[in-house]
Formats: C-alpha cells, structure tokens, sequence
C-alpha cells in the first residue's frame, strides 16, 4: 500500500484540527459537505426525524439511497483544497465522535504502462480504503490531482489502458454505496473540465474553490498579521494591493500568501534586524507577483 499511497492519517489528528483554525471560509465549505454525508451516515436519523416530522417515512428518503459518497473540490491551485480535505474528515470524525483515517493516493497509481496494471492499482486502492472502514471506522480517501487519474474517456487520445482504469475507479465508486457514507472518495482537480462526465454525475457535492476575494484577504491578514498594530484602514489598503491589480484580473492565491509573500517579509525584516511594518509588507507585495491562474 505504501506504494499507492502519499500519507495515512489515524482521526481525530490534532495538527490538522489546528490547521483547520486558520482556514478561511472552512465553515461555509464544511456545512455544505457535512450536511449531504450525513444523509449517508446517519440513516437511521433521518428516517426518525421523518417520522417524527412528517408521520412517515418519506418517499423522497429513497433517493437517499442513490447518493455516491463522492465529493469533488475543484478549482485552481494554492486555493486550498487538499487542507480542506483534512480538515473536513477530521471535523466528520469528531462530530460523529467515531475512530477515522485519511488516505491520499498516489499519482503513482497509473502505474508504469503495463496492460492492466492501473486498474489494478486502483482496485487495491478501494479495497484498502474498504478494509479500513470496515464496520464502524470512517475512512476519507483523497484523489489529488485527480485530472490525472479520472480523465475522460471522450478524449481521442486516450489510451484503452487509460480508460480501462476510468471504468474500474468508477465501478468501485458505485460498490463503496454499501458502506453507506463510511468511506467517502474525495477527488481535488484544478481542471475540472479533465474529469470523465460520469464522475462529475455522481457527484454529491461539487465544492468549487476559488481565490481570495477582498474580505477573505482582510480576514487572512488580519489573522496573520497580528501583533503587527497595523490599523484597519492599512489592512485594507494591503488586501486591495493583493488583488486584481497591473492589468490582471486576478489576485494572490492562498498559497501565495502563506508560502511566499509572509515569509519574504519575515525574511527581509530579520535580516535587517527591523520590525515588520506597512511599508515592508507593502513593499513585498509590489515585489512578488502572484502565480498565474491555470487554466
């Protein structure tokens, strides 16, 4: 398994719940994602609230049934899909107060070429992720970059190895409905438009990502930056120079927040021996330009 698979986390996971913290707009995010799996989870409540509200057991609980436990985070890079995906599963486990586990595959699982051998690698995939959830566990498997592993058949170019191994990852999606919501595949892609149509169509959620608009990069900067007394009106005028600016119609990512432009203040004022002021965060944002969008 180790071979398939980048990390395996045991649930509830503390640094992640920390991480969590500091994500802006996760309770949005998670709310809407909680909401659908726990129709799949929690079945029996929500056959008791039917009856209790309504005096029976709702037709439209039968569509219920139908629902794959397969959400899809799309959109473009350093938005902040994978952390979200931890937190997710993390919040799901101590919610529901149940053991869990996070897996994320591989790109590894496509294998080298040899005929049949990424079907098979998906294959073991989902029967790991089955034997882990068992009876009681839930168990979260994140696909990254899963444009890579779910790519539509439609392509001409597609090798028939290629789109042997789609029809084997969507047949396991459809035989995980049994487990009813205790595993649930998580698939992040920054094109969307890569991803076969049937997996789009079994889609529960499809949670799109998006960069920081202006009040996210206040709430980011105010989060980060504090200790810095930089007044309200500063934290503004930084977050309007972090957006759409110079003739580009977009802003900094997430990860171009946190991973470039903080530390290269933190950097410069420490080599300086200087505190971090307006004019070095200002003047770093002039400096560092942010990633372009992938389209």
């Amino acid at each position: 398994m180790e071979s398939i698979f980048d990390i395996e986390l045991e649930l509830p996971n503390k640094e992640i719940y920390d991480r969590s913290k500091t994500l802006i707009g996760f309770e949005k995010k998670y709310s809407r994602i909680s909401s659908n799996l726990r129709l799949l989870q929690e079945q029996e409540a929500v056959n008791a609230w039917s009856k209790k509200c309504h005096g029976q057991q709702l037709p439209i609980l039968d569509y219920i049934q139908d629902k794959y436990s397969l959400i899809i985070l799309a959109g473009d890079a350093g938005t902040g899909k994978t952390v979200t995906a931890e937190a997710i599963a993390d919040r799901m486990v101590r919610d529901l107060n149940k053991e869990g586990y996070f897996i994320r595959l591989s790109t590894r699982v496509r294998g080298e070429g040899l005929h049949g051998q990424m079907g098979n690698l998906v294959n073991d995939a989902f029967k790991h992720l089955r034997d882990i959830a068992g009876k009681k566990r839930l168990c979260y498997l994140l696909i990254d970059e899963a444009d890579a592993v779910a790519t539509t058949r439609s392509t001409l170019q597609m090798h028939q190895e290629e789109k042997a191994a789609v029809n084997t990852l969507i047949q396991k999606i459809d035989e995980i409905r049994d487990l009813k919501g205790r595993a649930v595949v998580m698939m992040s892609t920054n094109r969307i438009h890569f991803i076969d149509e049937a997996m789009i169509r079994r889609a529960a959620v499809i949670l799109e990502f998006t960069r920081p608009n202006a009040e996210e990069r206040v709430e980011f900067f105010r989060q980060s930056l504090s200790g810095l007394k930089l007044s309200d009106d500063e934290i503004r005028q930084l977050s309007e120079m972090a957006g759409p600016s110079q003739g580009r119609d977009y802003g900094y990512s997430y990860s171009d927040l946190r991973l470039r432009l903080l530390p290269e203040v933190v950097a410069y004022a420490f080599t300086k021996n200087e505190s971090i002021t307006f004019d070095t965060i200002a003047t770093a944002i002039e400096n560092i330009k942010p990633s372009p969008v992938i389209l």
